[in-house]
């Protein structure tokens, strides 16, 4: 017996009828696939793989070369090894355990003698006795073992009887390795997978136009997802991936693109004419301390936007305690100033409150009123509050996703202010900018967003970044101690409030519900009230309070009535107290780094010598890195990068509910050099072509409108 000649993929011998040809689409069922009925097609359902398009969009997790074969003779226990041999004799046994059966069958492959080990499968019995008695030939991958002096063994080996067609899939090729669930074989899967490209690999259309793959160097789609799946060697395989990736980015960025070109060019919007000198008075007499350069650098931005007669999309980020919050409320103010309202959104009633309790307090002396409107007001309060806002008696409105559904109407809404985007989705987004004629819309984020990320969650907006610390700002200095350490944390703490600081405790981390956390923060409350610190005073801050009750404890604690402030993640955003120097958070290992690093900036505002304590003994490697990193650095950039890499884009940015894409094979921490090709070469082609009407871009047109890429931005024909 020969050895196999290696597998290759083989197209269909037979074209398809046409009339049958043209009624395939990559969007059919799976079930009507060779190898799949209802059974099956329920399985696959499991994996989201509905359709014959899902299953050639189901990428491979590995590869394993399988392409050299290894002689009996020659193994190492515990190799991983590809063997060919003739099958001689196969026998099922009983084992001590009832009803449990191990199927063993014996190879030759004219070097030695192999044995194949398969447990509660006595099916297979049968099937390897006919293979025996008529002398064939199997291809065999696995782990080897030896015990003692026997024949090499190998448990669970994949196999495939070598056939006259040459068409092993597992076996002597680069095999395709797929997440897969119970109940489908990884040998199953890869046949249902080959099935679908000899049936449907016709039909898959090329979107990229032909400048962009010889520019680029990329393969043509369909040998690109032949060779995801059955590549013909690794580079092919590499070389796949590549084309797979750049089409997935660039399809994002022509959306991107064309929705920025729409912004910029044909959007029309109200013109505000701001007087900037009056503005600067105004900033003057509302904040205690200079502006920065680069804050005035993003109100410059902001003004010239507004000022331009199109409607702005800018989005401002910068570090914690960078001043944010003073950029919005200047743009704010130009929009109360020219007559227009002005409405703010956050993700939370909390921050919603936050955002509130804030802005009144900055813009009492120049008597602009606030408004909250939030889901939990009273049915009397909300509508009184929508009554104000449709008369316009409300200049500028904080509220959550409750400004954007029906019953709320504004008078004339000149400018959108989001806080935490990515905690909204773009169609969110759309639905607030249709409360007002095409109203001018700020996003902020309470983190520096990696520059990867901007590019895929903010590629239609232009950007400002806040990137100076107001002056007198001090690094905070950050420690992490284990729980037994508490004692020494607590005599530290009490030092520094005999020298007239005070300090944050926060609470750790409970379930969802807020309820738990009010509950769990209490009682944290009342054992340092009572057993830590019973001399000094404590107060308690958390989600379930009233808002005006929320407005008392912080007034209370800014003019140092109070020395401890017991308190949830409800202080991540909106507590300016300069006299608070130190920080304490509790199970620090808890929280994300994001959230760490936005808790942390809640001191260090002052002339003082500021702390971070980090109380954490954490069990995982992901929490102990969380650690490491939050001591290491304060720049916000870095730990948004490791935040990135830790948790995933998905996880922090909801890619779900946000209406972005959710990549199948790209990644855009690993692949980042490609989204920059992708984007460079998407913005370019709208800025020739920007209703993607020449011939050549006829499919790329027709696939960004069916794809989620498009982010329902296919308006312009």
């Amino acid at each position: 017996m020969s050895t196999p000649s290696k597998g290759s993929f083989r197209h269909p011998t037979t074209i398809p009828d046409e009339k049958n040809h043209a009624s395939r689409a990559l969007d059919d069922g799976v079930q009507f696939l060779k190898g799949v009925g209802p059974t099956v097609a329920q399985i696959l359902a499991k994996m989201n793989l509905h359709t014959v398009g899902d299953l050639l969009r189901h990428v491979p997790r590995r590869y394993e070369d399988r392409t050299r074969f290894r002689r009996l003779s020659e193994i190492m226990p515990g190799e991983m090894a590809t063997l060919h041999g003739r099958v001689i004799a196969a026998d099922t046994q009983g084992t001590s355990r009832k009803n449990f059966q191990i199927t063993k069958v014996l190879i030759d492959d004219g070097s030695g003698i192999g044995q194949l080990v398969f447990f509660q499968q006595p099916y297979l019995l049968r099937q390897f006795q006919e293979m025996a008695h008529a002398g064939r030939w199997i291809v065999v991958y696995g782990m080897a073992k030896r015990s003692g002096y026997g024949p090499v063994e190998i448990e669970r080996a994949e196999w495939e009887e070598v056939g006259d067609d040459g068409d092993a899939l597992s076996t002597n090729r680069i095999v395709p390795i797929y997440p897969t669930t119970e109940g489908i074989s990884q040998k199953r899967l890869r046949r249902i997978i080959y099935a679908a490209l000899q049936s449907y690999e016709s039909r898959i259309e090329e979107p990229l136009p032909p400048d962009v793959l010889l520019k680029h160097r990329l393969l043509d789609r369909r040998t690109s997802i032949r060779n995801l799946h059955f590549p013909d060697s690794l580079a092919m395989m590499e070389a796949a991936r590549r084309r797979l990736i750049f089409e997935e980015f660039f399809l994002l960025q022509v959306g991107l693109a064309r929705r920025r070109k729409i912004n910029t060019h044909e959007i029309r919007a109200h013109r505000i004419v701001v007087d900037v000198d009056r503005l600067k008075e105004d900033l003057r007499r509302i904040s205690s301390f200079e502006l920065t350069g680069a804050q005035w650098r993003a109100i410059e931005d902001i003004a010239k936007d507004i000022s331009s007669g199109r409607v702005m999309n800018r989005l401002i980020q910068g570090d914690v305690g960078s001043g944010k919050t003073m950029v919005a409320v200047a743009a704010m103010m130009m929009a109360v100033e020219a007559g227009f309202q002005a409405a703010m959104m956050a993700p939370t009633e909390i921050l919603a409150q936050q955002h509130a309790i804030v802005l009144k307090r900055l813009l009492e002396p120049l008597s602009i009123p606030i408004e909250l409107s939030i889901g939990s007001l009273r049915a009397k309060e909300k509508e009184l509050a929508r009554t104000r806002i449709a008369s316009g008696e409300s200049r500028i409105v904080v509220g959550t996703h409750a400004l954007i559904q029906e019953g709320v109407e504004f008078q004339r809404l000149g400018l959108a202010v989001i806080d935490e985007q990515h905690r909204f989705g773009v169609l969110q987004r759309q639905a607030l900018q249709k409360k007002g004629e095409q109203p001018h819309v700020l996003v902020m984020t309470a983190t520096p967003i990696p520059r990867t990320l901007t590019l895929t969650v903010y590629g239609d907006l232009d950007t400002s970044i806040i990137h100076e610390l107001p002056p007198g700002r001090k690094p905070i200095k950050t420690h992490w101690k284990r729980a037994e350490q508490a004692a020494e944390v607590y005599s530290a703490m009490q030092r520094l409030i005999h020298q007239g600081r005070q300090a944050y405790i926060v609470c750790p981390l409970v379930e969802e519900s807020e309820k738990l956390q009010m509950k769990a923060a209490t009682r944290l409350a009342e054992h340092i009230q009572q057993e830590v610190f019973p001399h000094f005073r404590v107060g308690l801050l958390h989600g379930q309070m009233r808002s005006e009750e929320k407005e008392e404890v912080m007034r209370r604690f800014k003019a140092h009535d109070l020395d401890i402030l017991v308190a949830t993640t409800v202080i991540e955003v909106g507590i300016d107290v300069p006299n608070a120097s130190v920080i304490v958070i509790e199970d620090a290992d808890r929280f994300g780094l994001a959230q760490l690093h936005q808790l942390r900036g809640r001191v260090g505002r002052g002339e003082h010598a500021s702390y971070c304590i980090l109380m954490a003994s954490p069990r995982t490697e992901d929490g102990i890195t969380r650690m490491s990193v939050m001591v290491e650095t304060q720049d916000g950039f870095r730990i948004a990068e490791e935040d990135l890499k830790l948790r995933g884009p998905g996880e922090i940015f909801g890619t779900r509910q946000s209406g972005l894409p959710e990549f199948y094979i790209g990644d855009i921490v690993r692949d980042v050099q490609i989204m920059d090709e992708a984007r460079r070469t998407a913005f370019e082609l709208i800025e020739n072509d920007p209703n993607l009407s020449l011939p050549e871009h006829r499919l790329l047109h027709r696939e960004l409108q069916r794809s989620r890429a498009g982010f329902e931005l296919i308006h312009v024909s």
